[in-house]
């Protein structure tokens, strides 16, 4: 069984919605599942810490689920076109991983929402790539060949899924079609690597 991990975080819901659907996609090829994990929320005072379980969602990941995927779906809403503190704090914890080449070799892609049409889509795209090429990942990009991305009008671009969710507006059809084809694309390329 291929197992990719859907690694996202999301504070309003649409990057949560983005990762069910990367998911979809993941599920649609044979022999492949999808590990949906969150993290939990950092604070701005050092006095809080946060639930052992989150209250709602999807679990908190572990260092564990890093190790043990087979690929990786990462997914954070744009914060002035960068990813999340509190993805970004988790990533910063993954030295141990980077030291034994945990992840080296695996199948990794990225995806976002900004709450406007100029968050910074692409720039917090290419900002959570780099710890990804660091870990020695393979990059995985929605491909030309994806119509979606020619149908598109809010989302959606060649370095990852994308959505714009002004005034909580849901997926389009188009964004959908282009989260899905991320997943599907990393379970068929962890399966194909799996196989050498």
């Amino acid at each position: 069984m291929i197992k990719i991990l859907v690694l996202y975080y999301s504070r309003h819901g649409s990057t949560e919605k983005m990762a069910r659907q990367v998911a979809r996609g993941i599920e649609s090829v044979s022999n492949s599942e999808a590990m949906i994990r969150t993290v939990p929320e950092i604070s701005w005072v050092s006095e809080k810490t946060a639930d052992a379980i989150p209250a709602q969602g999807a679990p908190y990941v572990a260092l564990d689920d890093l190790k043990h995927c087979d690929g990786l779906a990462l997914g954070s809403p744009s914060h002035f076109g960068n990813m999340n503190g509190a993805l970004k704090h988790f990533i910063d914890g993954t030295s141990e991983l980077w030291l034994n080449g945990a992840l080296s070799g695996k199948p990794a892609g990225v995806f976002t929402s900004s709450g406007s049409m100029h968050g910074g889509q692409e720039s917090t795209l290419l900002s959570m790539i780099q710890p990804l090429m660091h870990h020695g990942m393979l990059i995985m990009s929605i491909p030309c060949t994806e119509i979606a991305l020619r149908e598109t009008r809010r989302g959606g671009t060649p370095y990852g899924p994308s959505h714009v969710s002004l005034a909580k507006e849901p997926l389009s059809e188009p964004e959908k079609t282009i989260c899905r084809a991320l997943g599907k694309r990393l379970a068929e390329t962890a399966a194909a690597l799996s196989k050498k």
